[in-house]
């Protein structure tokens, strides 16, 4: 058992009672709530934030039935189409949504040319950050955009070593960045968040990325390990949990 409790910020469910949509050929298979709770029965996880991936588009009814298993502890991180109502937003909010996602690498989500509109929108109406799965290499056409966003998060580490550079600047700047997918990554990753961690101990969010759809190899413990014995305990406790609670506050 993991004694130090957990933020896991980045999971996914599937659900075939949910529509699903192939993307690039793929669909994965089914990893319920019950499914994720058993594959993190030794961790101390005490909260998460749910993410839609391109396979599920803008169903929110996958979203909001595992949100609802789940509890409160947890979070949605959702994709939405630019012409969702603000009503809409404000009903998914209430159900615990917290951020809106696009999908730069797999697609599947709201085109990257709405990125500015939709989300200075959702911060302003219920203070929605904007989490992009994306490769670094690609920031730079996106760094106009992204400086106007109050909060951006990227996802797993920004994938890519040629496009580290590129990411470094967006955290000084405030950005977050996801410590997950450490098998999609090119590069040492844990030379990566020390450099991260270095301008902002308050930038990396620790998660599983379970099931790990499409990566080289599933999450295991030993990269939770490499977190909890290589950074100052209170770093640690940042990465692990603290930095994401203040982030979603579920």
């Amino acid at each position: 058992m993991f004694d130090k409790p957990l933020f896991d910020a980045h999971l996914h469910i599937i659900d075939r009672r949910f529509p699903l949509q192939p993307n690039e050929g793929y669909l994965p298979a089914d990893f319920s709530v019950a499914d994720y709770q058993q594959k993190v029965a030794s961790l101390n996880v005490q909260g998460g934030a749910v993410v839609s991936g391109s396979f599920q588009g803008f169903d929110q009814a996958y979203l909001l039935d595992a949100l609802k298993q789940l509890g409160p502890g947890y979070v949605g991180v959702t994709q939405i189409p630019a012409n969702t109502t603000d009503e809409e937003i404000i009903a998914l909010h209430n159900a615990g949504v917290r951020a809106v996602r696009f999908n730069v690498q797999r697609g599947g989500s709201e085109s990257v040319k709405f990125l500015e509109q939709l989300g200075l929108r959702v911060y302003e109406l219920v203070k929605w950050h904007v989490e992009l799965y994306v490769d670094s290499r690609q920031l730079p056409g996106l760094s106009t955009t992204l400086h106007k966003l109050p909060a951006v998060v990227i996802d797993h580490l920004g994938l890519s070593k040629a496009g580290f550079k590129y990411l470094l600047p967006l955290v000084e700047k405030g950005a977050r960045v996801k410590a997950t997918g450490f098998s999609r990554c090119d590069f040492d990753v844990l030379t990566a968040m020390r450099q991260i961690t270095a301008i902002n101990a308050g930038a990396l969010l620790f998660g599983t990325d379970l099931p790990s759809t499409r990566a080289p190899r599933p999450f295991a413990v030993a990269d939770l390990q490499l977190i909890v014995n290589n950074f100052p305990a209170d770093i640690a406790a940042k990465i692990c949990r603290e930095n994401a609670l203040a982030l979603y506050k579920p």
